[in-house]
């Protein structure tokens, strides 16, 4: 067996402990929080109603499985998703696994277009703030993107929530498309749709540009003072010409693994900034199920963004080897 053979079964190992570590968590999490799901389906403003009885209750416990043993709970659990089956939710009586994949489209949307636009603005702006080192132009750049990388996500987004679309009025208030609206072809649909996105992706991409501008800006320090650089300079070779072909090519392998690594981060913030635009995607359907004390829905969620998460890693480790041959051998 090859060197590359075991390091690879290792990584694998890694990553499925990591996962079944995280079904437990996924698992235990929601069952640690008070109440449960039927006291809370009788729950009108606040006071508890008398909608189900402590029989009816008793029933839709037994008939969930939620009287059993925990270990037990667990078990059938397991067996549940080696057949692919994430369950019913309590609350909605739907299955779980049609209510996110019709939710996950939205989130997916406004995730990749900021991890797109960060990434690239980041990249750009770390490029040019490392060429103009301790220059004016640097200065500025480096304290602007320090205080954006301060700011919660979801503080940005009341921030752009007050200013573009209460006051200015440029952008909805809220939702993912407008309500009882008739498209009379898809791109006034998509436009609609792109109308109603743009401040939930601005209001990520912001939020994660600065990461992206310092780890740029510091792999672009550490590439333009080798040897080859100043060689090509010693050429003629034009400054932008320099920058591109040579030096930004040379330091975008930590930042393509940073793209991949994001993700889990982004969803992390998509789920504050969905509920502060009150945006159809997963992050408000959490928001609902942790309302509603559906557990069966939290772990198909938790689940789902647990799975992404750990893809993105992998995908990340595959593609920095790629891009480094120094991190392969």
């Amino acid at each position: 067996m090859t060197r590359r053979s075991r390091d690879s079964r290792a990584q694998g190992g890694r990553y499925l402990l990591v996962l079944v570590v995280m079904l437990a968590i996924n698992f235990f999490l929601p069952r640690l929080m008070p109440g449960d799901p039927f006291l809370y389906l009788s729950v009108e403003d606040g006071t508890v109603s008398v909608v189900f009885s402590q029989q009816q209750i008793d029933h839709y416990k037994a008939y969930y499985g939620l009287d059993k043993p925990l270990h037990v709970q667990f078990g059938g659990y397991l067996l549940g998703l080696l057949r692919g089956d994430l369950g019913y939710s309590i609350y909605y009586n739907t299955s779980v696994t049609e209510m996110i994949f019709t939710r996950l489209p939205w989130t997916l949307f406004i995730v990749i277009s900021s991890l797109v636009v960060s990434s690239v603005v980041g990249t750009a702006l770390g490029a040019i703030s490392a060429w103009h080192r301790d220059g004016m132009l640097d200065r500025i750049l480096y304290a602007v993107m320090i205080v954006l990388s301060e700011i919660p996500s979801f503080l940005l987004g009341v921030l752009f929530l007050f200013i573009f679309a209460a006051q200015l009025k440029w952008f909805p208030l809220s939702g993912g498309r407008t309500v009882f609206a008739t498209y009379g072809s898809v791109g006034t649909a998509l436009g609609d749709i792109l109308h109603h996105a743009t401040l939930p992706v601005a209001t990520l991409a912001v939020s994660r540009v600065g990461g992206f501008y310092l780890l740029s800006r510091n792999s672009m320090l550490t590439v333009i003072t080798k040897d080859y650089i100043r060689t090509a300079r010693a050429k003629g070779i034009g400054r932008r010409a320099v920058i591109i072909r040579h030096a930004l090519k040379n330091a975008l392998p930590p930042v393509v693994a940073r793209i991949f690594m994001s993700l889990g981060g982004l969803f992390g913030g998509a789920v504050l900034v969905e509920n502060v635009f009150a945006y159809p995607g997963v992050g408000r359907l959490m928001r609902e199920a942790v309302g509603n004390r559906d557990y069966v829905l939290l772990q198909g969620i938790f689940l789902t963004i647990t799975v992404m998460v750990l893809l993105m890693n992998w995908l990340a480790d595959i593609v920095y080897r790629k891009l480094d041959p120094r991190v392969a051998r």
